[in-house]
């Protein structure tokens, strides 16, 4: 049951997700080349544009662009008018307005580009100058803040777009933009602007949403991007190197190191100035100790690691970040090598990047795993190494920016976990294993001369009783054993998979190129697996014996991967039906009849509505009163097949979720044909037993479903008698009593129906609010010549009498069974000496 109902829930949301309608996402776009442009047809593109195109492809998002400048894309995202706007960096303020996901979709950093003539060199040099900056922009609130800081004389200018930023630049109207470099550098050919060596305010760039909404958009993008970029041949790569090979190498600073020995410099001459001009030149060398504290505090705040190496490796500047990094004070960095720092193998690959800078005298980018000397922290880093130049264009040092992305990484890494592996066992989960039984089997559909390889499914036999007896801490505990069992046994090609549950999944490749051979292999491995898990575990220092039915699949079959699994489960249910502890291939008996229950399921959703139930009537006989009341017995008028008899269907409607429709129309009708015969004098005293399935009576809405068919038909309560079995009072039964205590009050009455051939105690019997016991036909049918049977029946009618219930006898065929009964003490019975199951119209005529 557990199992069908998994399959009807997967088959479910299969069908829902086939008629859902398309997600349409509405983006935000902006010109910003090369990450993020409008395409000739208006949809997104650039490097952002086309990493959003792949995921709403796979997706199957319709995706609907909104052009518009950089600070309305802002206003339209904050107001909801659109759910998606690529390239935001992120900052705390934006934070508390947007959403954002966690891995950074790009890095950048921010750069000045002057227009022709104008120098720039430092932050000192803005002075005086006409400074461009998108508006609403990181780069504005950064130069506004840095204005506020330093008091810095500018003169600070927006634009709404940055080609509008750019243009006004190359037209004379201003004398400095500040840009990403992405865009930048991308655009110096075409408005003929200079790159500056002031780079500033290292950034990450992510989609964002409005905040608290479209949370869906961003979990998927986040997925996507962190499986993409733990991979070198995914889209994510394809799409940066399509657009990198359009962007020039950027022009990085070539005068770092001047400036700061200029700044040393002026300082040395403004100590000097102040000893001999003291009190000439005071005032002057205030506005300069503030300037430089202000410049000090600047690269000191940046969140990034920056320094400054000479030719030897040695340390000739570092920021704040960088001392607080290796635990001592700057001036303790300076003239020592990473050797002082790190150990052995980072200081070997920390020294290789740097010769690739100073020796090829180009900008390197590159991920660095270091770890301290003593070998207790390690962290990654992103570096950005670029040469230093002196005026005659020697290279004399390296500038280094490393910023610190281990916590990225590590979330990298736990994203991949969750996605591929299963939480409690560790094993590759359903996802990992379908993508490798995918290579597997078109591996082998590619190559004619292709050794064979199977598919085994294991299902563990009765681990819900573990669960039930023990607790699911030992039900977790059995299935790490078993995991760790059996990967100790199979080989390292192989791949052992849990999908959930109690079902875990062998891939066996390479097996032999002779599919008799590799199907005796595949049953020695299969059988090998049974053996494995029926020896004892311990758990709670006990020994806990199991057992495990096994399924298998071989790729010869010539179907895909899906279809495998699924051939592999089937052969699984076909050993648990053979006796369980065995090991079963499957066969195309097993296909067929798969389709005929799918067949007679997609029938029943047609049942109800095109009224293809009819209901048959049983006589229940008093012997002293003759008939009394009848059970209602639901047939189906197939219209290809003829009359079904319930055994025929209802496996079926309840694998498939259909039986509480069904059971629901079955209640109604019954209720409406209660009341049709209160009208009758020679029926007003006949009650109606109905049957009610297992979904029902657990049903949240079983109470309230039974008084509404009881209120839309008018029916007497008390001539209703809802038949349970014993098999449904395992579950939950205090639930099921207060159910049964509710309507009980109304009036209704509850029948115990194959009493004997399940698993009630009398302790249960004692607390159920019942008014009957029906004996169950098997005892019924040899009570003349099986004396335990016999026995049996004293006991069931002598339990009945003690616990003041009605007892009838079901099954009675002959007059003899009648006879025998009615010797024991039994007067009530239904059978087909009485009367066999009838329509409505033949039952009435009858009696």
């Amino acid at each position: 049951m557990k199992r069908c109902t998994a399959l009807w829930l997967l088959l479910l949301s299969y069908c829902l997700a086939a008629t859902a309608q398309a997600r349409q996402v509405v983006v935000g776009v902006y010109q910003n080349a090369p990450k993020i442009v409008a395409a000739a047809d208006g949809s997104p593109s650039g490097i952002l544009g086309e990493l959003l195109l792949q995921i709403a492809a796979e997706q199957q998002w319709q995706l609907k662009a909104v052009q518009c400048d950089w600070a309305y894309c802002l206003q339209l995202l904050q107001s909801g008018e659109i759910d998606l706007l690529p390239d935001v960096a992120y900052s705390e303020q934006r934070a508390q307005q947007l959403d954002f996901h966690q891995t950074p979709a790009l890095y950048s950093w921010s750069q000045f580009f002057t227009a022709p003539g104008v120098q720039l060199s430092s932050l000192q040099q803005l002075a005086g100058k006409r400074l461009l900056v998108l508006q609403d922009s990181i780069q504005q609130h950064y130069v506004q803040k840095l204005v506020a800081e330093t008091g810095l004389q500018l003169q600070l200018l927006t634009a709404r777009s940055m080609p509008e930023a750019f243009a006004l630049v190359a037209a004379g109207q201003a004398d400095v933009v500040a840009a990403n470099h992405y865009f930048g550098l991308a655009q110096l050919n075409r408005y003929q602007l200079n790159p500056s060596p002031v780079t500033f305010q290292p950034s990450r760039l992510f989609y964002a949403t409005k905040k608290g909404s479209n949370q869906d958009l961003l979990a998927v993008i986040e997925t996507r991007l962190a499986q993409w970029q733990a991979n070198v041949s995914s889209p994510y790569y394809q799409i940066l190197q399509r657009w990198g090979s359009d962007v020039p190498k950027p022009r990085l600073p070539d005068n770092i190191g001047w400036l700061l020995a200029a700044l040393s410099s002026l300082l040395l001459l403004s100590t000097l100035a102040v000893w001999w001009f003291k009190r000439q030149v005071s005032e002057k060398t205030r506005h300069l100790q503030v300037s430089e504290a202000r410049l000090s505090t600047i690269l000191n705040s940046v969140d990034a690691h920056i320094y400054i190496k000479d030719l030897k490796g040695r340390y000739e500047y570092v920021n704040l970040k960088v001392a607080q990094l290796f635990g001592c004070a700057p001036t303790e960095v300076i003239g020592r090598r990473d050797d002082a720092f790190f150990d052995n193998a980072t200081v070997a690959n920390l020294r290789q990047n740097d010769e690739k800078v100073l020796q090829a005298g180009e900008r390197l980018v590159s991920e660095e795993d270091n770890v301290s000397r003593d070998g207790k922290r390690r962290r990654v880093y992103l570096s950005v190494k670029l040469p230093l130049r002196d005026e005659r264009g020697n290279i004399y040092a390296l500038c280094g920016i490393s910023t610190d992305i281990t916590e990225h990484k590590q979330q990298q890494q736990a994203i991949h976990q969750l996605a591929f592996y299963d939480a409690l066992t560790g094993l590759p989960n359903r996802r990992m294993l379908l993508d490798r039984l995918q290579q597997a089997v078109g591996k082998h559909q590619r190559q004619s001369d292709a050794t064979q390889g199977a598919l085994l499914f294991i299902d563990l036999d009765h681990f819900k009783d573990l669960n039930d007896s023990l607790g699911h801490a030992m039900g977790d505990e059995l299935l790490q054993q078993v995991a760790q069992r059996l990967q100790s046994h199979l080989r390292k090609v192989d791949t052992l998979a849990r999908l959930g549950g109690d079902e875990f999944v062998v891939l066996l490749t390479d097996l032999h190129p002779d599919l008799e051979l590799a199907s005796q292999k595949a049953n020695l491995i299969g059988e090998k697996i049974v053996q494995l898990l029926s020896e004892p575990f311990i758990l709670q220092e006990r020994p806990y014996s199991l057992s495990a039915s096994v399924g298998v699949a071989m790729f010869s079959d010539g179907c895909n991967s899906d279809e495998l699994l699924q051939r592999a489960d089937l052969a699984m249910y076909d050993a648990k039906e053979r006796g369980r502890s065995g090991v079963r291939f499957f066969n195309q008996q097993m296909q067929a009849d798969v389709s005929a229950r799918a067949q007679l399921a997609a029938g029943l959703r047609q049942a109800l509505l095109q009224q293809q139930f009819v209901l048959h009537f049983q006589p229940q006989i008093e012997h002293s009163a003759g008939v009394v009341g009848a059970e209602v017995l639901i047939r189906w008028q197939h219209p290809q097949r003829g009359l079904l008899a319930p055994g025929e269907f209802i496996a079926v409607a309840e694998s498939s979720g259909q039986i509480l429709a069904i059971g629901n129309w079955v209640l109604q009708q019954s209720c409406y044909q209660l009341a049709e015969w209160a009208r009758q004098l020679h029926s007003a005293h006949w009650y109606l037993a109905v049957n009610i399935s297992a979904r029902q009576l657990h049903s949240a809405s079983f109470v309230q479903d039974v008084r509404k068919a009881i209120s839309d038909s008018g029916a007497t309560p008390t001539r209703l008698v809802l038949e349970i079995t014993e098999s449904q009072l395992l579950q939950d039964i205090d639930s099921v009593i207060d159910k049964m205590l509710q309507l009980t009050r109304l009036g209704v009455r509850f029948s115990l129906d194959d009493f004997g051939t399940g698993y009630s105690s009398l302790s249960y019997l004692k607390r159920l609010p019942l008014a009957q016991l029906k004996i169950d036909r098997s005892f019924v049918r040899d009570v003349l010549t099986d004396p335990n049977d016999e026995v049996i029946i004293k006991t069931m009618l002598a339990l009945g009498q003690s616990l003041e219930l009605s007892v009838i006898a079901e099954g009675v065929e002959t007059q003899a069974q009648h006879q025998k009964l009615l010797q024991l003490g039994c007067q009530q019975f239904q059978g087909y000496h009485f009367g066999k199951p009838a329509p409505l119209t033949d039952f009435e005529a009858a009696h």
